[in-house]
């Protein structure tokens, strides 16, 4: 199955990870919450799949551009 890094769009904070490993999602589905400038920006995927990995935990830094999720499509 192919897999598909979700990359950050901004610099900021994890503030709050909403789904695990593991986890299906659909398109447009949150999975994280990341803080920037006071503002809360959702990481989803474009399309559904399975969550194979989360390289990052609530209150880790991240850059704009970071691969933050993997998941199988």
């Amino acid at each position: 199955m192919p897999k598909v890094e979700l990359l950050s769009d901004v610099t900021g904070s994890v503030w709050k990870v909403l789904k695990s490993v593991g986890q299906t999602v659909d398109a447009d589905e949150p999975i994280l919450l990341v803080e920037s400038m006071k503002m809360e920006i959702p990481l989803v995927s474009e399309k559904p799949g399975k969550i194979i990995s989360i390289a990052v935990s609530e209150g880790d830094a991240v850059t704009e551009g970071q691969a933050i999720v993997e998941i199988e499509i």
